[in-house]
């Protein structure tokens, strides 16, 4: 382990908390219906959240439900990716579906990455025997989600099945320590589990729609169910709000002296944890019982503890890593005459820290673009992150908040007039060549001050250069095939003198067009003298 002691939090006084978190959106995938579930939840078509891709079926004999026998399929682009717009900056649990069901009879369940606000998520390995998922949760930077599917294998086409986002409340799911900040890291679901149930408990009776799988006891395991009689009417819980479904129901070991190991679903190596367990009593003791016991976690461990009846209490760490290798165990204490229990438990993996994401003046300028231009506006998500999955058209640079050097939208079927993108102040390369753009060339593009290369080639321009592009030294200009143009003032060339100009190109075509002139005018001066001495 990393980390040279525990963090934990123990809650026994009730904490009266409201729920007020108002995110609530549950996408089908390669649908255009909107329905309500066997839950009672309100799910919505994808055509508002993306364009790309193609939808398709799931077979017959593996059909989950009716928001998971759909799919989208991406056969096209390094990555794709879906923007909710118009979210409430805050804390958010999202949730991506999987269920391959062989819809292409290829028997051959594809992995590829998943990506959300710029940040790598996870690498998603879908299985030919049903529904995978995968769960963050973080605190928005933006007041939109984006929720990104690249393509890591050849042949290997990224799809998803379902999206879900659930607003939580600013405090859930928030404990740290004195060195982490926990609202700059997402958590990434590993196990959350219920444990002494016989079915899965949601929505409704988890408001916030978390997945508690049952674990329910084993014959022959050390391990008993126990059900609660408490009545939970007073909604006092701690600050992640376990729902009464789940605190109902609980595993004792099976005799005084007897300890629970916990698996907690980790891999071989270690990784930094966030892990909650949740306990409360089952009934009410009477004077001659006591139910005591710590938590160890290796060779650290809690102070002795009593669950609460008819109320719940929370021991979390944060921050701290731990492997397969590790041994989390529920110990009673000398004294306690019944066994230690546990009612829940949730298992993150901490994240690396959230990215801002791309330089904010580069997200306006393409906004621009795509506002401008039709066929750009399928591009979602960050622009540049992660790092290997810039938008197909873009080049970025590596700071930590990178920027937008270059544009490659040669023979993209853009037509009209080029907006300002002036903002994008890193440009270095420009390639706009083989489109039907026209008008006036705009004059901030001489303006931008890294700019060393710019093709405009085949293109309608029409009028003159801009002196900022005609008289910049260094700079690589390409004008060939824009019939409009003019070099300066009204004096126009064909567009073969244009082809690869830099400012010291300028300057021969600036000699050549005064040396044209000349024999006009000797012949005026000749013209001249002829009338007067006649």
């Amino acid at each position: 382990m990393a980390n040279s002691q525990l963090s934990f939090l123990v809650l026994a006084l009730s904490c009266i908390l409201s729920v007020s978190a108002d995110v609530y959106l549950s996408i089908d995938c390669g649908t255009s219906d909107s329905y309500k579930d066997t839950n009672l939840l309100d799910w919505t078509g994808d055509d508002n959240y993306i364009k790309n891709g193609e939808s398709h079926t799931v077979q017959s004999n593996s059909s989950i439900s009716r928001a998971l026998d759909t799919l989208r399929v991406f056969t096209t682009r390094n990555k794709n990716c879906y923007r909710i717009d118009s979210i409430r900056k805050g804390r958010v649990l999202v949730r991506a579906s999987f269920n391959y069901g062989n819809y292409d009879n290829r028997s051959s369940p594809p992995s590829f990455d998943l990506h959300f606000d710029g940040n790598y998520w996870a690498t998603v390995r879908t299985s030919s025997m049903g529904n995978v998922y995968y769960e963050v949760i973080y605190s928005m930077k933006k007041d939109w989600i984006s929720v990104c599917l690249a393509q890591t294998e050849q042949g290997q086409f990224p799809f998803i099945s379902a999206l879900e986002i659930r607003g939580l409340e600013a405090n859930m799911y928030r404990y740290g320590d004195d060195t982490l900040e926990i609202y700059n890291y997402p958590l990434f679901l590993r196990t959350r589990v219920a444990f002494g149930s016989n079915s899965t408990v949601r929505y409704a009776d988890d408001h916030y729609d978390r997945i508690w799988s049952p674990v329910s006891v084993a014959r022959g395991s050390r391990l008993t169910q126990a059900t609660s009689n408490a009545t939970f009417g007073g909604g006092t819980f701690v600050a992640e709000l376990p729902p009464p479904a789940v605190m109902k129901n609980a595993v004792t070991a099976v005799s005084r002296n007897s300890t629970i190991n916990l698996n907690m679903g980790l891999p071989s190596f270690e990784i930094p944890v966030y892990a909650n367990w949740y306990f409360s009593e089952v009934a009410q003791l009477q004077p001659n019982e006591t139910r005591t016991f710590t938590l160890h976690v290796n060779n650290a461990s809690t102070p002795p503890f009593s669950p609460p009846y008819d109320n719940c209490s929370e021991w979390y760490i944060s921050n701290f890593s731990l492997s397969s290798n590790d041994t989390i165990t529920l110990v009673p204490t000398a004294n306690s005459t019944l066994p230690p229990l546990i009612n829940a438990m949730e298992i993150f993996s901490l994240g690396d820290a959230l990215t801002n994401g791309t330089n904010t003046n580069d997200v306006e300028g393409l906004a621009s673009l795509q506002r401008a231009f039709d066929v750009l506006q399928d591009w979602n998500g960050d622009p540049c992150l992660p790092a290997n999955y810039t938008w197909d058209w873009i080049q970025c640079n590596t700071d930590n908040t990178p920027r937008v050097t270059a544009l490659f939208l040669g023979s993209f079927g853009l037509s009209g007039i080029l907006p300002n993108f002036s903002s994008m102040n890193a440009l270095q390369k420009i390639d706009l060549h083989n489109n039907s753009l026209n008008g006036s060339i705009p004059v901030f593009l001489g303006t931008l001050p890294s700019l060393n290369e710019l093709n405009l080639a085949n293109n309608n321009f029409g009028g003159s250069v801009p002196a900022s592009l005609s008289q910049r030294n260094g700079l690589n200009l390409t004008l060939s095939g824009n019939h409009n143009l003019c070099t300066s003032g009204n004096s126009c060339v064909s567009s073969e003198s244009t082809q690869n100009t830099t400012n010291n190109s300028s300057g021969s075509e600036k000699i050549i067009n005064h040396l044209s002139i000349i024999p006009a005018f000797i012949f005026i001066i000749w013209f001249v003298v002829g009338v007067q001495y006649s």
